[in-house]
């Protein structure tokens, strides 16, 4: 009777064994809010998952430093990598490792350069940024009722994101609804809001007249509200958009200084990209990109997404 104790307790051992997963995640950078959102949506979402495990890591914007994390978790054998790519031109080469490696991975929020030829057990997780820019751009342009002057700023450019964002907001302005606005200055901040400052008190100083701030991330544009109020501006004259619709960014519209943002739902982004890598690390077959919808943000419903990023 002992020995079938004994032996049922370790085959129930060996079975939890069997299902217990551990996942690796590189992140771009731990130092931006919108990321961390994410990274915390998929880390909360570990803990509800029974014998799943997480190795998150902290690229720091360091691409040579994400493609050693990518290679450290190949070597210590993980189940599946999730990667936030520092720069989506790069991915190229970190599929191939996780491929060659027989390693499932998922890259999420940041759009691979090869999205359209990924391996077979590899996808993307993020929300489509042709919906962003778009979104964004088209409140703008009724608010100002079709025509004024913007400036625009750009995330950094070695990411799609950015890339398309800012192609969106000139897809927009093509159209006969938005063909009365005019880019007058359009230049990058690197998503930073720091950066963001310095960008507008440059353009300030320039001497340049504008109507609206047209900005590819939230960030950027608390950034320029910022600069603005400290030159004096008139936030009633001037409308600001940003996207992901962040915390502060929320706060900021609530406290009148951002008229738009477009909600993407950072922490639905972190539990998708986990459930896919999941699902591709037990050998299923998933979608290779899977698409969480924008949602647009205004005064007029900003109390419904306070609660949910």
């Amino acid at each position: 009777m002992k020995k079938f104790i004994l032996g049922t307790a370790m085959a129930l051992v060996m079975s939890t064994a069997a299902h217990a997963e551990t996942v690796g995640v590189s992140m771009a950078k731990f130092d931006d809010n919108f990321l961390t959102v994410l990274r915390n949506g998929m880390t909360d979402y570990a803990k509800t998952l029974s014998g799943v495990t997480l190795q998150v890591e902290d690229a720091q914007n360091d691409v040579s430093k994400q493609q050693s994390q990518i290679q450290n978790f190949i070597a210590s054998k993980v189940d599946a990598i999730i990667v936030n790519p520092v720069d989506t031109d790069a991915t190229t080469a970190m599929s191939k490792l996780a491929a060659d490696a027989g390693i499932p991975l998922v890259y999420v929020n940041r759009q691979p350069v090869n999205v359209d030829t990924l391996p077979d057990n590899q996808a993307f997780v993020a929300s489509n940024e042709q919906e962003s820019g778009t979104l964004e751009t088209k409140e703008i342009c009724r608010i100002l009722g079709g025509k004024g002057k913007a400036v625009v700023i750009m995330g950094e450019l070695s990411n799609q994101a950015a890339r398309m964002r800012t192609q969106d907001v000139h897809d927009v302005i093509k159209t006969d609804e938005c063909k009365g606005l005019e880019i007058v200055e359009e230049q990058t901040a690197n998503w930073d809001r720091t950066q963001g400052a310095d960008l507008m008190t440059n353009w300030l100083s320039s001497g340049i007249e504008f109507d609206a701030v047209i900005s590819n991330n939230d960030e950027m544009a608390i950034g320029a509200i910022q600069a603005l109020k400290a030159a004096g501006k008139d936030m009633t004259k001037v409308v600001v958009g940003g996207v992901d619709a962040t915390p502060d960014a929320l706060a900021a519209m609530q406290a009148g200084d951002l008229d738009v943002t477009v909600f993407q739902d950072a922490a639905g982004q972190g539990k998708g990209s986990l459930d896919a890598a999941l699902k591709l690390a037990k050998g299923e077959k998933i979608d290779k990109k899977v698409y969480i919808p924008f949602q647009l943000v205004t005064p007029a419903n900003v109390k419904d997404f306070v609660t949910k990023n």
